[in-house]
């Protein structure tokens, strides 16, 4: 990432890396399309590099000037600092610590691959616990800032709501006796779907229970509009996207109580269970009787307040701020990178050590005979005019329904927690 000044504000010129982008769908795709997006109407230079597709080789151009490249991201992040570029990286995952591959993972790749990064962004309050703990990080250079998601494509069908049967849309295996009239709806694939089929024959359930496989991701609110009810059975996530979705399309959701999920939604949009299935139907059966009852939120009024806790415009200024604090950082300078390899373990210390000087040999061969001054810069296409985003001509007050609210608790205990780390002096 550098620095350009513009008479009004500092810009920057952005390259978002990544293994997993478009044509791909998935939770880390869509992050990385739609905050790009939105880093180009704040008037940055954005550039997204990723691997390569099928016969897909070279810059490929996507809607409004956003550019794409092949290349692998912890070769991008080593090679980052070794040429004075500033470092982000943003953390979208949960480790564990005790099996033997997350060991070698955290104490391998994942250390020496933050040991010059300039800031960290995770996207919960216990993925940034996670991330200090995995990577020793001083928590002073970690910030925390949601996912978000486009909430024009996942809106209400209150008709649907009100007038279909109780309907629940969950991924995983469930099957409820006490409530003969409710319907299910499986979204997904994989190798349990022979036994859900089995399931389904077994019982005599086709009436109820629907499969529909896997779902592209336009379709995604087709689905979630029919039921009332949306159950995530999550054994770990750092940020669960599909909980959002859910809600924004007006479903009362039903989840395990596992990592970041508890900061993501306030307490009336989502019921919380630890993960056993006993307690998850005893969850479910309570949210049926709520929506039977019609104790369950207006959905579009659930909508409105999903608008406002989530949406890209804020998360791209969030990350601004975290660009501008990374810019303020010193130039990486080669001898203090180098000390910062040593001081995570000698052993594959001078391991990394040796790999970054065959680097720095590389480069200086390469502004030899190749000097980045005689390289043209790729010109800049037209943006067209950034469209509005917003979902309602009227907000509605979410004073009660902040994601800061929502974490509050999750800030304090991981303050008192890492609370004597962050009395650290920066390296």
């Amino acid at each position: 990432m550098t620095a350009s000044t513009d008479k009004n504000k500092e810009l920057f010129s952005i390259a978002l890396v990544s293994d997993f982008f478009c044509p791909n769908a998935g939770g880390v795709e869509t992050h990385i399309y739609f905050l790009a997006q939105c880093l180009l109407e704040l008037g940055h230079k954005v550039v997204v590099i990723t691997h390569a597709y099928g016969d897909r080789r070279g810059i490929r151009y996507l809607s409004n000037g956003l550019k794409t490249f092949s290349s692998m991201a912890h070769e991008a992040m080593f090679n980052g600092w070794l040429m004075g570029i500033r470092t982000v990286f943003t953390d979208h995952s949960l480790f564990g610590f005790a099996d033997a591959s997350a060991i070698l993972t955290n104490t391998l790749v994942l250390q020496y691959s933050l040991a010059n990064v300039d800031r960290v962004i995770c996207v919960s309050y216990t993925s940034k616990e996670n991330t200090v703990l995995r990577g020793k990080l001083d928590p002073r250079k970690v910030f925390t800032i949601p996912n978000a998601i486009e909430t024009r494509l996942f809106y209400p069908d209150p008709e649907q709501f009100y007038g279909n049967p109780t309907t629940i849309i969950f991924l995983g295996r469930l099957v409820c006796t006490r409530h003969p009239n409710v319907r299910f709806i499986v979204g997904g694939d994989g190798p349990k779907r022979l036994e859900l089929e089995e399931m389904r024959e077994k019982y005599h359930l086709h009436s109820r229970v629907t499969l529909l496989g896997t779902l592209p991701h336009n379709m995604v609110r087709e689905v979630l509009v029919q039921g009332q009810i949306f159950i995530n059975t999550s054994l770990t996530e750092a940020f669960c996207m599909s909980i959002v979705e859910a809600a924004s399309c007006g479903l009362h959701v039903v989840s395990t109580r596992v990592g970041g999920v508890p900061e993501v939604l306030p307490a009336d949009f989502i019921s919380l269970e630890e993960p056993v299935p006993e307690l998850l139907v005893d969850a479910l059966s309570e949210a049926i009787r709520k929506r039977e009852y019609r104790l369950l939120m207006d959905p579009i009024e659930k909508h409105e307040a999903v608008s406002n806790m989530y949406n890209w415009p804020d998360i791209a200024k969030r990350t601004e701020v975290v660009y501008q604090d990374a810019m303020r950082e010193q130039t990486p300078q080669w001898r203090r990178g180098l000390k910062r390899y040593a001081d995570q373990g000698i052993g594959f210390g001078i391991l990394y050590i040796t790999v970054a000087l065959i680097n720095m040999l590389f480069l200086i061969i390469l502004e030899y005979f190749d000097p980045a001054s005689k390289n043209p810069l790729a010109n800049d296409i037209p943006r067209s005019k950034p469209a509005s985003r917003g979902t309602a001509e009227t907000p509605v007050d979410i004073k009660s329904t902040t994601y800061r609210e929502c974490s509050v608790n999750h800030r304090r205990n991981f303050g008192m927690r890492l609370r004597s780390a962050a009395k650290a002096p920066l390296k």
